[in-house]
């Protein structure tokens, strides 16, 4: 399928030989003294609506562009692009001709300020093994948490705000000791400094301050990225905002995952974690950004805005910007319009049905005495927010393709968390459309759930042995009705596989060059792909198997020849030339083709990058984002809003997902950004 779609591309590349101009569209041949400028961005924006707007082409070899299916408004045109300086400003309205003229970067320094982050954070230097002996897992264990499962996982290193120490922090004998400082700012600093401080030993505050100081004397990247070549020239994005300057996003729905024809056109639906309880709301066919007000159950439920503050940060001073209850992480549609939401409800005591003595099923097997974030569903007709009590932590979020619709859930303390929504909507009644279970390996092979050792134990032949570990990405199986998670937050990690019949559990670690799991993603044969710390998209397929799947030698390290590793895109580190630097959060597949790839096309959040790095055909397609600068994707989604209308009428929506949106481009004030990316058959298609 891929091959096809890139021989239908170039095909309709050659076939295009002028820009063809609509009554909708802005086209035009951007040059410089070089002549004609390829692979370079051309920019429409304006601020006639009410959320911002550009909509974003790439120039083909001729230098050619057409912005196609714009709204009726005024715009301003530039064209950014590696090696050029920004061009001034046209105006310009839908149907016009517009050439421009660009200009060569005078120098180096001048070219690399629109590098994505990639390439100055490859500047950074990373210990060696001796240093970081005590750190588990060594070197990786160091680069696991310095990328996506500590300090990448939260914000876009090497990005302006970033490789500089902002002067509003002030003044310090050092630069370790600005970072020092740094690291304790705002109402995150508890978590950067125990990540610093704590499972790093203080050992990165020598690498970060010589990176800053390296790049405060001048010292640039060793290379100059490549332009967007290829497939990336018929990427199509738009930007839009929502919410406010003082609020982060994590993800966005706006359709059911399983049929993502729903909902089509309509509104889409933001995640804030623990920056607010407004919830954005994009309107994306009139351009209109709202927000609804979510509740808590009860009123002792605890806000963000009373974790403890170390110190003042440098841009918002004392004041406490984040104050959320709901601390809403995770959003996704149902198949009736319906957006379910990761969100608090109350304090973390768990009532006595989740308890030791309890005559739930799940209860009784495995009790549990807290959970720190449940479940709540919003109705968009009537606005009816509704709170669904959970036993279990929920953290992430998938539907089953099942007669219940059974909602699945991560981020359980050592236990899998289901909902059967079928049963909830026709009872109201939480505690009995839930259930809960264990991980536990088959040990002694017999195919049934027995009494188990616990974690740390020996292990007993004769019995099951229960696993210390917990999902972090959650996805059901459309092969099998199985239920497989990422195991985040340990070295190297690992994906686990949960049967709900059996309620019996598989672990696969990854192995070497592999590690550092993070979110991940199934296609529809089954295939797991992973994030990882280590620079690369994991790929498991567990029919690749050898050995038994289950008995007392299946304990994780059974299969790695179901294991393949797939490079991203980017600069390796200076000492480390090997592994690219990029740090991708999650890992997201699209199963029925919402793009226009191929169905099952695996797309890997671009943290360091601006954009997302989807796999096609063996190889990776980049969809950045070059303006603003700084565009971090957490969660992402494909929705067809109408299958007739080709390229126009499907594609990828991602919100940025940085916890500090006042990084990017435009600084303080600017609000987080939503992206839809859509690829046409050609650079020049209307």
């Amino acid at each position: 399928m891929a091959a096809l779609l890139l021989c239908r591309f170039a095909t309709s590349l050659a076939a295009d030989s002028e820009p063809r101009i609509s009554a909708t569209s802005i086209a035009g041949t951007v040059t410089s003294a070089h002549g004609a400028e390829g692979g370079v961005w051309v920019i429409a924006e304006t601020h006639d609506f009410k959320t911002r707007y550009a909509k974003i082409v790439v120039t083909d070899e001729a230098g050619r562009y057409l912005i196609p299916e714009l709204p009726a408004a005024k715009y301003r045109v530039w064209v950014r692009g590696y090696g050029l300086v920004d061009s001034r400003g046209a105006d310009a309205t839908p149907g016009q001709h517009l050439d421009i003229a660009t200009t060569i970067a005078a120098d180096a320094a001048t070219a690399a300020k629109t590098y994505p982050a990639a390439y100055w954070y490859a500047m950074m230097k990373i210990p060696e093994e001796a240093q970081v002996a005590k750190v588990p897992g060594g070197r990786n264990g160091y680069l696991m948490w310095m990328k996506n499962m500590g300090c990448v996982g939260c914000h876009q290193l090497g990005n302006l705000a970033t490789r500089t120490i902002p002067k509003s922090l002030g003044t310090f004998k050092s630069s370790q000791e600005a970072w020092l400082r740094r690291l304790q700012s705002g109402q995150a600093g508890v978590q950067m400094i125990n990540i610093v401080q704590g499972a790093l030993a203080g050992i990165p505050i020598q690498y970060l301050a010589d990176w800053t100081d390296r790049i405060a004397a001048g010292e640039l990247p060793a290379a100059p990225p490549p332009r967007p070549s290829g497939i990336e020239r018929n990427i199509v994005a738009t930007v839009r905002d929502w919410s406010d300057g003082k609020a982060y996003l994590h993800d966005l729905s706006g359709t059911d995952r399983r049929d993502p024809t729903v909902n089509g056109n309509g509104l889409l639906y933001g995640a804030p974690e623990l920056s607010s309880d407004n919830f954005p709301v994009l309107d994306p066919k009139h351009n209109v950004a709202t927000t609804f007000k979510a509740s808590v159950r009860d009123s002792d439920t605890p806000t963000t805005h009373d974790d403890p503050v170390l110190a003042p940060s440098p841009y918002w001073g004392d004041e406490r910007i984040w104050d959320s209850r709901a601390i809403a992480h995770n959003p996704m549609f149902d198949q009736t319009g319906r957006v379910w939401y990761t969100a608090r409800v109350r304090a973390a005591n768990n009532p006595a049905f989740c308890k030791k003595g309890s005559n739930l099923p799940s209860a009784e097997a495995f009790p549990i005495d807290a959970s720190e974030r449940q479940l709540a569903v919003y109705e968009p007709k009537s606005g009816k927010y509704t709170f669904v009590d959970t036993c279990f932590s929920t953290h992430h979020l998938q539907f089953a393709e099942d007669a219940n619709n059974t909602l699945w859930t991560s981020g359980g303390h050592e236990v899998v968390g289901w909902l059967d929504t079928k049963k909830f909507d026709l009872t109201g009644d939480a505690a009995a459309a839930q259930g809960w279970a264990p991980f536990v390996l088959d040990i002694n092979a017999n195919g049934k759930l027995d009494q188990w050792t616990e974690p740390g134990q020996p292990l007993d032949p004769t019995r099951d042995q229960r696993l210390a570990v917990s999902f972090y990405a959650v996805m059901p199986n459309p092969v099998d009705g199985s239920v497989w998670g990422s195991v985040a937050f340990r070295y190297p990690g690992a994906l686990v596989r949960f049967d709900p019949r059996t309620r019996l559990s598989e672990i696969y670690n990854v192995p070497a060059p592999g590690f550092g799991v993070r979110g991940a993603d199934i296609d529809r044969h089954g295939v797991v792909w992973v994030s990882l710390a280590s620079g690369d998209l994991g790929e498991f397929d567990r029919r690749k198997c050898k050995a038994a799947l289950n008995g007392p030698n299946a304990t994780g390290d059974h299969c790695p020849e179901g294991w393949s590793f797939h490079r991203l895109p980017g600069p390796g580190f200076v000492n480390i030339p090997q592994m690219s630097v990029e740090s991708s959060y999650y890992t997201w597949v699209d199963q029925h083709d919402t793009l226009g790839l191929g169905a099952n096309v695996p797309i890997a959040t671009g943290n360091l990058f601006d954009g997302v790095h989807a796999l096609v055909n063996g190889k990776f397609v980049t969809l950045r984002i070059p303006y603003p600068l700084d565009f971090y994707a957490k969660g992402l989604e494909g929705r067809i809003d109408d299958a007739a209308k080709g390229w126009k009428g499907r594609g990828i929506w991602i919100t940025s997902g940085d916890r500090t949106p006042w990084h990017k481009e435009g600084g303080k004030g600017t609000k987080p950004l939503v992206v839809h990316f859509q690829v046409r058959p050609s650079p020049l298609a209307e």
